[in-house]
């Protein structure tokens, strides 16, 4: 029964597995809302619109399995062109005074909490080929 179920499904039925990943990303989400509210200014917010461009270039060119296949070379591009982006504006931010240092460390911190619950669950999922973590 359990072996006829896909992977990701399959992950979510381990209760350990998913509420550490629910506590990462909640975690990850309050600290983002925090560096805003903390210091009344929501230009960080800007690295929300990262967020949900991120996963874009993989839901919709990664269903190729050829390794030189030029989609494959653009969502490469595009993600890492996301992730990059991410910490960028971040950067761009301070270095214009919009947002000052507790901000700044906050939604950094609040990034890599998200980069670790994605790595976990890609240590969850057995099923892909990313599952080298």
């Amino acid at each position: 029964m359990m072996a006829d179920l896909p992977g990701y499904l399959r992950n979510c039925l381990h209760p350990g597995k998913f509420v550490l990943l629910v506590i990462l990303v909640s975690g990850g989400i309050v600290l983002q809302i925090l560096a805003c509210a903390l210091y009344n200014n929501w230009w960080p917010m800007l690295t929300v619109i990262t967020y949900v461009l991120l996963p874009m270039p993989l839901l919709f060119f990664a269903g190729s399995n050829e390794s030189d296949d030029g989609w494959v070379n653009a969502t490469k591009f595009l993600t890492g062109a996301s992730v990059v982006g991410s910490i960028a504006i971040l950067a761009i931010l301070k270095n214009a005074g919009v947002i000052g240092w507790g901000a700044l460390g906050m939604e950094l911190s609040s990034y890599f909490i998200f980069v670790l619950a994605i790595m976990c669950y890609i240590q969850m999922n057995d099923d892909g080929d990313y599952s080298f973590l």
